[in-house]
């Protein structure tokens, strides 16, 4: 049908450029919401006709009469009516539909993917402070991320995974500080231990049981070795400067664990320090100042940030000669823009919404070459996490929120990525275990499982009955798929890779989901209305074709997102 499809759609655009000079680059076709309206929509005439001064059903008859005399129209249309006030139903022949099926048995694993590219893509998310466990808020992220990858893959872009550790912040100071208490034998609720919410002191400590085995570890000398760094403790209660640094180590150790459950790779990890200790900070502060783009004023550097549609200036160096955490920022996507990343997409929390205008008025101000609009940002909320109808909120291990690992050891790696990815970024999202784990149609990623499950249930029993072999079914005879279930599966097939190309364009793996969904539900229907282990071998195999061409779509669809494809439920 894909083949199909881009022939009409050429057929269409040369047809639209008679009618007017640049209309054909317009062409495009949409699916019509009422099965009965047909399989493709055309909505051209209605485009043109104010500019060419003509009755759009009068064009649209125009051109209905001048497709229907095409090549491709005769092949692969059975009908055009015109509807309303100018649209273009069209009804497709059955092998038009058909050859869909043929389509992904012989692309298989590569149904949907775009020719590769030149260009490379950057994408930097989770980037969590090396300050605690991983919460369920970087685990959203964390499946964002890691599907947004998946889906600019699946378009041809070289992907880049990148995690920027901020290992050089306030935070560092109070990781440490909270484990020295804690070697020193002082936790939580203790006399000396400030927890008075009056009192600023009482923020600067970490609660969670984490930093009692931090502290433990590093007492009994313990080495901790993460992705890039390995760190033996030296045990001395007063030495507070390994003991940060071993504290970090492990946390890192940590992180890198909770994304070994979650499945999350990266392809670097990025250090904020390394910003500093490489003079790349001082340099992008120094080409602010050459280009004019900053001023002195009480004290502290500011950035002409409003010459560049902020709705204030911002300082960029306070007082006391330490930089605002939006510097290290900008000298960081300079680090990008100059490692040959023409295109950076940013996944971080709605919290860093403020970061947006000043990051990218920084590189517009340092004049690098940076385009308007780098880097692009995807924004996402945070989870609320229920459980028998309450909210849970606080994990022991973190102190004070539910980890990422809580979740997946609560209910499981598939779901907390299905479930986080279902909605769009920007929309709070509530995990309800419970719901993740039913084993009924109400858990969507179970209603997807199942639907593969199912099929290759099917596959199983005609392998072990007749000995057949999914291969031999990439080039059968389509011809008896002729039920309107069947047309509809076919039809929601046909429409994976430009799901895919329009969820990539937009960042959005949600729409995978409401795809998958939407593809379990037709293949539901279709199991539900025609047995597909019948006696006529035709028919029985055109079936075979048509259900194994849907679980290689399902399975295509799951793998973007991250999630297994299994075979027995």
């Amino acid at each position: 049908m894909l083949f199909a499809k881009q022939q009409l759609l050429t057929a269409l655009a040369a047809e639209l450029e008679k009618l007017q000079p640049g209309a054909g680059a317009r062409a495009a076709f949409e699916s019509p919401k009422v099965a009965a309206h047909g399989d493709l929509a055309c909505t051209a005439a209605m485009q043109l006709a104010k500019a060419l001064k003509q009755n759009p059903r009068q064009l649209s008859e125009i051109l209905r009469n001048a497709l229907l005399l095409t090549p491709a129209f005769e092949r692969w249309v059975d009908a055009v009516e015109i509807a309303g006030p100018g649209f273009l139903n069209i009804r497709l022949k059955d092998a038009a539909k058909q050859a869909v099926v043929h389509e992904v048995l012989q692309a298989a694993e590569c149904f949907g993917d775009q020719a590769a590219q030149s260009n490379k893509v950057l994408v930097e998310f989770v980037s969590a402070n090396p300050t605690g466990p991983l919460h369920v808020g970087h685990g959203r992220q964390a499946a964002l991320g890691d599907a947004i990858c998946n889906l600019l893959a699946t378009q041809g872009q070289q992907v880049y995974r990148e995690f920027y550790y901020n290992d050089a912040g306030v935070q560092i100071g109070t990781l440490a500080k909270s484990t020295h208490m804690r070697a020193q034998g002082i936790k939580p609720g203790d006399a000396s231990w400030p927890t008075d919410p009056e009192n600023p002191e009482s923020k600067a400590f970490y609660n969670g049981d984490y930093i009692q085995d931090i502290a433990n570890d590093f007492l009994a000398k313990k080495t901790v070795k993460s992705d890039d760094r390995e760190f033996t403790a030296s045990g001395d209660v007063n030495d507070l400067d390994g003991m940060r640094q071993f504290a970090v180590a492990y946390l890192r150790h940590e992180q890198d664990l909770d994304l070994k459950a979650f499945d999350v790779k990266f392809d670097n990890y990025y250090l904020e320090s390394s910003l500093y200790t490489s003079g790349k900070v001082d340099a992008a502060v120094q080409k602010l100042r050459e280009a004019g783009k900053t001023y002195e004023q009480d004290g502290a550097l500011w950035l002409k940030s409003t010459d560049y549609g902020d709705d204030k200036d911002r300082v960029m160096r306070k007082g006391d000669g330490t930089y605002t955490y939006f510097v290290p920022d900008v000298a960081y996507h300079i680090a990008k823009w100059e490692r040959g990343f023409t295109r950076v997409v940013n996944i971080q929390g709605t919290d860093h919404h403020g970061t947006i205008a000043r990051v990218r008025a920084g590189l517009q101000a340092a004049n690098v070459g940076v385009p308007e609009g780098y880097p692009d940002y995807v924004l996402h909320t945070m989870v609320r996490v229920m459980r028998g109808g309450e909210e849970v909120k606080i994990s022991k291990r973190a102190g004070s929120y539910v980890t990422l690992r809580d979740l997946i050891e609560w209910t499981s790696k598939d779901a907390v990525r299905f479930f986080l990815l279902s909605r769009k970024p920007d929309t709070e999202y509530i995990f309800d275990i419970d719901l993740a784990l039913a084993r009924n149609n109400d858990n969507p990623v179970y209603y997807v499982q199942y639907a593969h499950a199912r099929i290759c249930s099917v596959l199983a029993a005609w392998k072990d009955k007749d000995g057949g072999n999914a291969d031999s079914l990439a080039h059968v005879d389509l011809s008896p798929l002729q039920s309107p279930q069947a047309h509809a599966l076919m039809l929601a097939l046909a429409k994976y890779p430009e799901m895919l190309t329009s969820a990539a364009t937009d960042f959005a793996p949600h729409d995978v989901t409401f795809y998958l969904r939407d593809l379990a539900s037709q293949y539901h229907s279709y199991y539900d209305a025609e047995r597909i282990l019948v006696d006529d071998a035709a028919v029985k195999q055109a079936r075979l074709a048509l259900v194994a061409a849907t679980a290689q779509v399902l399975r295509n669809g799951l793998k973007v997102l991250g999630v297994s494809a299994p075979q027995k439920m």
